[in-house]
């Protein structure tokens, strides 16, 4: 029952579950009177209701009795209001609150920050600086449990959990707020807080307003002495004061608060308390009114009347008490509204300042039997006595188990029942029963009654992220962690537990104090019958018991048992065999058995094994135990194991004969890392291996070691058993045991090990050492230090120091070793019952076999079918393919080259050398040349050139020999050059041999190499048929053939006995004319007479020299030149040489014929291959065997040759660096580039373009050249736009010239002339627009910008030229005002025009100073050769600058004429120069120095709105002031007077007028619907509206029109810096668009990175979706699936990922799918959204789907549930969108039936009538109104019923 109202807590009227649902709060809330309210509500509402009904019916007296129970009802938490006053005693205290107990069982809760101001004052003190305060107590030192304190209710609450809650305060502010200063009388009880210490005394916080209490130290004496142990009071301490004094009218009080005064203090009529000011606590006289069964009235303090319930009558006396009795009563407390006032009789009230001395009762939680009833209480329990006499109280809803069972008449006094004490009433000094059988029967009443390590049966409340809550007793609840939800880590807990289930745990902590317990449901655990460990005392060595792993470190396990105890189970005792990871093996959470190893209580540390040595089962034979135990092996013993069982590391096996268990790794197999592996796939439980090493052993774990090399040192008696054996220079045998980055560790057999740095592990460079060795190699090691006292050594690993004698022998010996172990794994593999693994273990090198094509794959291999066994995998690659063309079907006979045991694969070949192996007798240390055919890790199988036998020699020649460089590594089809070491093939069916020098080593013929002939001779057929036959030609032979086919580069013929023969197309003619190829001179099928000069090998496609063995298999090389067909022609190459030497016999800038052999990146237009051309060797290309050629220009660069060369380098403004084939280089300038200037003259210039030169000069090492057109094609007489300026003598004076600006220097511009050419333009001469801002003429006259310039004058003896830019010189646009036509400075300060003005007055005094400043610095920066211009020009300009300060007090732009300050122009100035932040910031970087003079820079213009110039003051020309005065330097006359001439309104008239058009301007500018046209309007807009994204994706459009994407990217990083983190919405909007720019123009690599970042700063969920739709309208539906299903997973419990999902598949009319998502949803979904998703996908189906489906899906759900009138609305809309009128007027009709409520009628009745007003006749409305009308009747008329 109380489940069920648990779940409705709201629903239905069925009194029946009251008192069960008051208790279920109750409970929760620790008050066990609570119930009482309710009761006492209902009495009250019966009270209202009663006398109306009843007077007649009922006798007075009855009534007088219910009015008397109802007026002695108990408090409960409804009838306590906020700011009602009463006492309560401090149950518990905690860190942050205090539990009040108040009367009847009542309970609160205190809030550290309600004790007093002062405290809460010292705590915030304390948390600011973060670290305790001194002087700052805590609660538990400040209050104690017992003491009683008077609290006010501060608030009223409901708990998370539902339970009610009651807030305090002990705060006197609030407590004594009733009081005021005048209230206050002398002998007044009252409590405080010390709020500071005085030099005499305490200042007490009473909370009176406009009081101040002190507590004299002498008064305080006794109180510290007896209370407060000596110590002195401190802020925030709890105090029972009397009022001794009073001053002031209330304005200061001396306070007492001696024992004696305070427990006697009465309060009187002359301390004038009101009820208003009555205050909880106070002891009163009193007088007894009335008596009753229920209680008593008082009349206390002459006016007043108050109220005793029957528990706070006085035990002793209770039932004496007799009408106009006098008592003493204190006051519990006032009820601030109904003033009633409670009182208490007991007579530990009666004393103020005593602690109760009662806390609890010593039987807590004790059930008794037969306990007799007292007296019962009809409306609120009963009382029964116990054995000891006292009173106990079991409330209404605790004396049966349900309301329905309940019997009044089994109460009567006398009448016994077995009950339980739950609780203990401080206030009451109660015991609290219960005779619920539920709650006796219960197995735990309180925390403290819990033991960790006890079983406990609980139900499920519910499950959290962080674990499940179980509700173990009626108070408690317990949490299961996660972590101990199952034995092993659950993902979906809700799946296997179910709220309501009933669940049995074990206790793993119980804090009593902080009401926390803690739980596992790990069923080994809780079915555990083995002893508990709850404390360290409990561990004794050797117990075994259950714990679980809490965390998983390398050097072992940490387990944890029951109450926090956890002990340490070391690496070495994890298991018995060794772990080298533990975090692989085991994991958090696991349960373990383990057994305690030892354990310090003291210390609380504990260590553990996981093995358990003494296991409970071998019990049974003691005896056998103890004899393992005597016959354990000792380390350095070969013994033979017997495999056990396989593990993924390695074998767990048996040492015979006493079997004892040992562990044997993978990597201790073999010496060869390959065959670990291999013998740990095809070993198995049973087999025997023989001569096995104990490595180490560590309590009972032993591992072992098989490794030949180890094994032989051991038996040798060469492994030093302890550090005094060993001294540097020792070599020995070990194994790598770890591999750091700093080098690698090396154990040896004895248990030594040492560490090899990086430095010394190899000869080779050593970039990361995993590179070098693996864990468990095999390793030589020679010893390099050694440190006795650390007990550390130093190794070498390197060949040079470790050489294990001669190569040869090793590399022999380490083969025969690594075959002879795969022969034991085929000895294995043939004892297993599979035929296709007996099979493969009889297959060897070298058999032949008969085989069909199955199939060719992509990569060219091929494979077969058809072997000894049916599944048998073979095949060929596409080397061993030997160039075949094979189809499937086709039947070969192939050759074995290698058996793959691992992957029982067979390696074959259909190379012909090897199918046709030829007999021939092979001597013992024979020198023979084969080529690779297989690689395996640790050796090779080649097969010998002249016989085809197969071989096999060792890749390594020493242990340590492991790590080759790409360079180094062997491949297939690879010569070498092979000593043979045994003639005869044995079990292997392989010779075993050594490998010569690398340096014997050839290179396979591979397409990019330079030897190979040509893609068309590498797979000539008419090459590789027949040269299976041998010639017997020898060099210098004439022979006759056909010609067969031609190539481009060579021609076949077929010569007698079908040999082929192959001439050379430089072997044709004697003089090859240039551009003819030679091969097309001979015919196919014509006959030729040739020589032969030489043989090439058919698979090297190398000349070999006669003598070799091979020769007679070559293809023989002919020539048909005449001169070499002469009898007299001897000098024939009879030797083979390497190409690198050949190519040394070429000179650079010898002329040579070559052939073209292939095109590359050329189109073929100007060449074919097969092409005769004339080259200039360059030189060879000693990487390579290439010889670099030439086909162009000669080989010296001299002064005029015009040359080709290639551009490498292109500098911006300076020019470009090119290339020469012969390895020089040369410089263009950027005046050489071409004969007429360009503003962008590099654009077209990129590396490697080639470029004609005509060079310069060649004095330098690099070469000055010129692509003038001029130069390089004289004879073309093209215009020479810009003349060639190489010095000052190129010029002349008047001249006009173009160059580029060179840089901006304090004194004037640079101005690059020619190469070495700078003239200097005056800042005078630069512009009539004078500006002493250096970051102006730095942005409108950028480095290398093309500008046109007047030659002013030349001085040649110092070489100085002096340029003017002015209009009037060169006829071009003033340059700064001409650059002001452009986009004008955008503002980023905006300021209100009042700012404006008052800084213009300041700015304009600071530019005049400027000025001067300026001037006087320039004089001194000029350096000494212009100091000499003439000094009229000075005098000039400073007259100038006199005249118009003098004349410029006059008007100023602003409206306000007389106002002084700068002239007009000045402003006009002022407006030009305005300038933006950003472009000073530049300003900084170019001039720092310049900047640090200037004082800082306000913007000249600051408008309140938005304001750009797109208008150049060159169209105002006419309102301007002259501007000569306001350059500064010298200008011509003439303009200056005409200007001048202008009268005064002439000016005004203009100014007026350039004022208008301003204004114009202004108003375009600030219209609001003006576009943006720029990237600066965009910044303007961003930075008024930073957070507005639709700004900032406008602004990315805006880049994306011009394709910039890079800039639109950071444009988005931008505004995500910018938008203020709170606009959410507005920052995902950029991130969508920056996702929707990725999709478009990123990879797939940029676009995750941006969506794992958006997902880190948004809701995920929200940008999943966003990413979804963004590939659903890119199209890219493949990657919008994945990511729905990686949604699906992560948010499955949404509804609207589901939505979503299906949605996107009805768009891509994937219905079926659809559908089978809804299914999904309905199963992850909870049940509360399933109408929900329905309808929205029934809604779907109609807009995207079948519609019938729909209608379908929308009938089956209104079937379910037909009150869900907004399934209803959504049926009705889907149905008037796609449905027949018809249709629509059905659901109406069915709608207007249902019984819903008025309301919801009244809507659906609305909407049919706007329909049929829409869409039906006048005859259909009135129809619907009728239906209307009748249903309200229909309802009234029930109503009236």
């Amino acid at each position: 029952m109380a489940a069920l109202e648990e779940s409705f807590p709201r629903g239905g009227t069925r009194k029946i579950h009251k008192p069960e649902k008051a208790f279920q709060q109750s409970v929760e809330q620790d008050n066990l009177f609570d119930i009482s309210t309710e009761e006492g509500s209902t009495k009250r509402k019966k009270s209202q209701k009663g006398p109306a009904k009843t007077k007649k019916l009922k006798i007075e007296k009855r009534e007088s009795s219910k009015s008397a129970r109802e007026k002695f009802e108990i408090l409960s938490v409804e009838s306590l209001c906020e700011g009602m006053r009463i006492l309560g005693c401090v149950k518990e205290v905690n860190e942050l609150e205090l539990v009040i107990s108040l009367p009847n069982g009542l309970q609160g809760f205190v809030q550290v920050t309600e004790i007093c101001d002062a405290y809460t004052k010292k705590l915030n003190e304390q948390v600011t600086q973060e670290q305790p305060l001194k002087d700052l107590l805590h609660l538990p030192e400040l209050f104690s449990p017992g003491m009683l304190v008077r609290c006010v209710v501060s608030s009223l609450g409901i708990t998370d959990r539902g339970k009610k809650s009651v807030k305090l305060s002990l705060n006197p502010k609030n407590v004594n707020r009733v009081l005021s200063a005048e209230a206050l009388k002398p002998g007044m009880l009252l409590t405080g807080t010390v709020s500071s210490l005085e030099d005499h005394g305490y200042l007490v916080d009473i909370g009176v307003d406009g009081t101040r209490a002190f507590l004299p130290l002498l008064k305080a004496q006794e109180y510290i002495r007896q209370k407060n142990k000596g110590a002195k009071l401190k802020v925030g301490q709890y105090l029972n004061c009397i009022i001794e004094k009073v001053k002031g009218n209330g304005g200061v009080v001396s306070l007492s608060v001696g024992h004696s005064e305070v427990s006697t203090a009465i309060a009187t009529e002359e301390q004038s308390w009101t009820l208003n000011n009555l205050l909880p606590g106070l002891v009163v006289k009193a007088q007894v009114q009335k008596v009753t069964p229920f209680g008593l009235t008082l009349n206390f303090l002459t006016f007043f009347t108050g109220m005793v319930d029957f528990m706070h009558l006085d035990p002793k006396k209770a039932g004496t008490y007799f009408s106009n009795q006098a008592v003493r009563a204190c006051i519990l407390c006032v009820h601030p509204r109904t003033r009633v006032v409670r009182l208490s009789l007991r007579p530990i009230f009666l004393q103020p300042g005593r602690p109760l001395t009662r806390l609890s009762c010593q039987n807590l939680g004790a059930v008794l039997d037969d306990v007799p009833v007292q007296g019962f209480f009809k409306k609120a329990g009963a009382t029964f006595r116990l054995k000891d006499g006292v009173l106990a109280y079991a409330r209404l809803s605790h004396l049966s188990d349900s309301k329905n069972v309940f019997n009044p008449e089994a109460f009567k006094p006398g009448n016994t029942h077995k009950c339980r004490i739950i609780d203990y009433s401080q206030m009451d000094e109660l015991a609290l029963l219960s005779l619920r059988t539920s709650i006796i029967e219960a197995q735990y009443l309180r925390y403290h009654d819990i033991e960790p390590g006890a079983v406990v049966k609980g139900i499920v409340l519910t499950i959290k992220s962080y674990g499940m809550l179980v509700k173990v007793g009626e108070q408690m609840r317990g949490l299961v962690p996660p972590m101990h939800l199952a034995d092993i880590l659950m993902k979906n807990p809700e799946k296997k537990y179910h709220i309501g289930d009933e669940v049995k745990c074990r206790v793993l902590l119980c804090d009593p104090e902080a009401k926390k317990l803690m739980m596992t449901l790990k069923k080994t655990l809780v079915e555990s019958k083995l002893p508990v460990i709850t404390c360290y005392a409990d561990a004794k060595p050797g117990l075994q018991t259950h714990g679980f792993i809490i965390r998983v470190k390398d050097y072992g396990c940490i387990v944890k048992f029951y109450n926090n105890v956890q002990g340490l189970v070391p690496k070495h005792e994890l298991s018995t065999e060794y772990i080298p990871d533990p975090e692989r093996v085991f994991y958090t959470g696991q349960v373990v058995k383990v057994a305690v190893l030892n354990c310090e209580p003291s210390k609380e540390r504990m260590l553990l094994s996981f093995k358990l040595s003494s296991d409970p089962e071998p019990k049974k034979e003691p005896a056998g135990h103890s004899q393992k135990k005597g016959k354990a092996i000792n380390i350095g013993q070969l013994v033979d194991v017997k495999v056990l069982e396989k593990t993924k590391d390695g074998l767990e096996v048996a040492v015979l004969p006493h079997n004892i268990r040992a562990f044997l790794p993978t990597s201790h197999l073999s010496d060869h890392v390959a065959n670990g592996p291999l013998l740990h796939h095809w070993l198995q439980a049973g087999d025997i291996l023989h001569r096995v090493l104990c490595l180490s052993q560590s309590e009972g774990h032993v591992l072992l070691c098989r490794k030949p090399a180890l094994v032989s040192t051991v038996e040798g008696g060469q492994d030093p058993k302890n550090f005094s054996e060993i001294h540097p220079g020792m070599l020995l045998i070990g194994f790598v045991k770890s591999i750091k980055d700093y080098g690698v560790f090396i154990q040896f057999p004895s248990g030594l090990s040492g560490l090899a740095p990086k430095a010394i592990m190899s000869d080779k460079f050593v970039t990361s050492t995993s590179d070098h060795f693996v864990e468990g190699q095999t390793v030589a090691a020679k010893v390099t230090n050694v440190d006795e006292e650390k007990q550390r050594m130093l190794l070498s690993l390197r060949l040079s120091d470790c050489a294990l004698g001669d190569l040869a022998t090793t590399s022999l010996l380490l083969l025969s070793q690594c075959l002879e172990e795969l022969q034991g794994v085929r000895s294995l593999m043939s004892n297993r019952d599979s035929v296709l693994i007996q099979t493969l273990a009889e297959m060897t090198a070298g058999m032949f076999l008969d085989l069909v094509v199955q199939e060719v794959l992509e990569d060219g291999s091929v494979v077969f079918s058809g072997g000894p066994v049916p599944d048998l995998v073979l095949r060929a690659s596409r080397y061993h393919r030997a160039g075949q063309e094979v189809e499937s079907g086709q039947k070969k006979k192939v050759v074995i080259l290698n058996v793959d045991l691992l992957k029982l694969e067979v390696h074959v070949s259909l190379h012909q050398d090897l199918v046709n192996r030829k007999a021939k007798k092979l001597r013992k240390g024979s020198e023979h040349q084969a080529i690779v055919q297989h690689l395996e890790k640790s050796f090779a199988i080649a097969s010998l050139v002249e016989t085809g036998h197969l071989a096999a020699f060792s890749l390594t020649s020493h242990l340590n020999d492991t790590f080759r460089f790409d360079s180094e590594k062997l491949q297939v089809g690879q010569g070498v050059s092979l000593t043979l070491k045994t003639t005869e093939p044995g079990v292997t069916g392989l010779l075993l041999a050594v490998e010569g020098p690398a340096a014997k080593r050839t290179m396979r013929p591979t397409r990019k190499d330079s030897e190979t002939v040509d893609e068309d001779e590498e797979v000539d057929p008419a090459l590789t048929v027949g040269t299976v036959k041998k010639h017997t030609l020898s060099i210098g032979d004439m022979v006759t053939g056909t010609v067969k086919s031609i190539k481009p580069t060579h021609v076949v013929v077929t010569l007698e006995d079908g040999i082929i023969g192959c001439i050379h197309a430089s072997h044709i003619l004697d003089d090859v004319p240039e551009g003819i190829s030679p091969t097309t001179k001979l015919k196919v099928g014509k006959t030729v007479t040739a020589r032969v000069i030489g043989g090439r090998d058919m698979k090297t496609f190398k000349f070999l020299p006669i003598s070799h063995p091979r020769f007679v298999r070559t293809i023989p090389e002919l020539s048909v030149r005449p001169s070499e067909l002469e009898d007299g022609h001897t000098a024939l190459n009879t030797h083979s040489v390497s190409p690198v030497e050949k190519i040394k016999q070429y000179q650079a800038g010898q002329t040579v014929t070559c052939f073209l052999k292939k095109v590359l990146k050329h189109p073929d237009k100007k060449f074919r291959v097969g092409q005769a051309l004339r080259a200039t060797v360059v030189g060879p290309d000693s990487s390579k065997a290439f010889l670099c050629l030439s086909l162009i220009g000669p080989h010296k660069l001299e002064e005029g040759e015009v040359a080709m060369g290639r551009v490498v380098k292109v500098t911006p403004n300076e020019g470009l660096t090119v290339s020469f084939p012969f390895g020089k280089i040369g410089t263009v300038s950027i005046f050489h580039v071409s004969d007429s200037y360009s503003e962008t003259p590099l654009e077209d210039f990129v590396p490697q373009k080639v470029v004609r030169c005509y060079i310069l000069s060649t004095a330098d090492s690099v070469l000055t050249l010129s692509l003038r057109s001029s130069r390089t094609n004289p004879e073309t007489k093209s215009k020479v736009e810009d003349p060639e300026i190489n010095s000052i003598q190129d010029i002349k004076e008047g001249q006009l010239l173009r160059g580029y600006v060179g840089s901006i220097q304090p004194h004037g511009v640079f101005f690059r002339l020619g190469p070495s050419v700078v003239g200097l333009a005056r800042y005078s001469h630069v512009s009539q627009h004078s500006s002493s801002k250096k970051a102006l003429y730095n942005k409108h006259l950028p480095e290398g910008k093309l500008l046109t310039a007047r030659v002013l004058r030349l001085n040649h003896q110092k070489n100085l030229v002096e340029l003017s830019f002015l209009p009037g010189d060169t006829g071009k646009p003033d340059l700064l005002s001409a650059s002001l036509e452009g986009p004008l400075p955008k503002q980023e300060e905006r300021k209100t025009e009042a700012e404006e003005r008052d800084q213009k007055g300041e700015k304009k005094n600071q530019k005049r100073n400027k000025k001067k400043n300026q001037k006087g610095q320039e004089e001194v920066e000029l350096p000494s050769k212009e100091k000499q211009q003439p000094q009229k020009p000075q005098a000039q300009k400073r007259g100038g600058r006199e005249r118009r300060e003098s004349g410029s007090e006059q008007e100023r732009v602003s409206k306000k004429p007389k106002k002084a300050g700068p002239s007009e122009e000045d402003d006009s100035l002022m407006d030009v120069y305005y300038r933006e932040g950003k472009e000073e910031a530049e300003e900084t970087n170019v001039l720092p120095k310049e900047k640090q003079t200037k004082p800082a820079e306000v913007p000249r213009l600051q408008l309140s709105s938005g304001f750009a110039w797109n208008v150049g003051l060159d169209s105002l020309t006419p309102a301007l002031p002259p501007l000569a005065e306001s350059s500064d330097s010298e200008e011509d006359e003439k303009p200056h007077q005409a200007m001048k001439k202008k009268s005064k309104k002439e000016r005004e008239l203009e100014k007026q007028k350039a004022e208008k058009e301003l204004s114009r301007i202004e108003e375009a500018l600030m219209d609001p619907g003006r576009q943006p046209e720029s990237a600066d309007d965009f910044d303007r807009l961003v930075l008024s509206s930073p957070n507005s994204s639709i700004l900032w994706l406008q602004y990315m459009a805006f880049h994306l029109q011009a394709t910039e994407i890079e800039k639109a990217r950071a444009v988005a990083e931008r505004a995500l810096k910018t938008i203020s983190f709170r606009e959410e919405q507005e920052k995902l909007n950029v991130w969508v668009a920056l996702l929707n720019l990725e999709n478009m123009y990123g990879s797939q690599e940029s676009l995750t990175k941006v969506f794992e970042r958006a997902v880190q700063y948004n809701e995920p969920l929200k940008v999943f979706l966003h990413l979804a739709d963004i590939y659903a309208k890119s199209e890219k539906f493949q990657e919008a699936g994945e990511l729905y299903n990686r949604m699906l997973k992560r948010f499955r419990q949404e509804k609207a990922v589901w939505i979503k999902y299906g949605a996107f598949l009805l768009r891509r009319s994937q219905a079926g799918a659809s559908h089978r998502v809804l299914q999904r949803a309905l199963e992850c979904l909870p049940s509360k959204e399933h109408v929900d998703v329905i309808a929205k996908f029934a809604q779907l189906e109609f807009q995207l789907g079948d519609a019938e489906r729909a209608k379908a899906i929308f009938e089956n759900t209104l079937s379910t549930y037909p009150k869900r009138t907004d399934v209803w609305s959504v049926y009705i809309d889907m149905t008037i969108k796609h449905g027949s009128q018809k249709a629509v007027r059905d659901i109406f009709e069915r709608v207007i039936h249902l019984s819903l409520a008025p309301k919801r009628m009244k809507f659906f009745f609305k909407r049919y009538l706007d329909y049929e007003k829409q869409h039906g006749t006048e005859k259909d409305v009135q129809a619907v109104k009728a239906k209307a009308l009748e249903y309200v009747e229909a309802k009234s008329s029930v109503l009236e019923d």
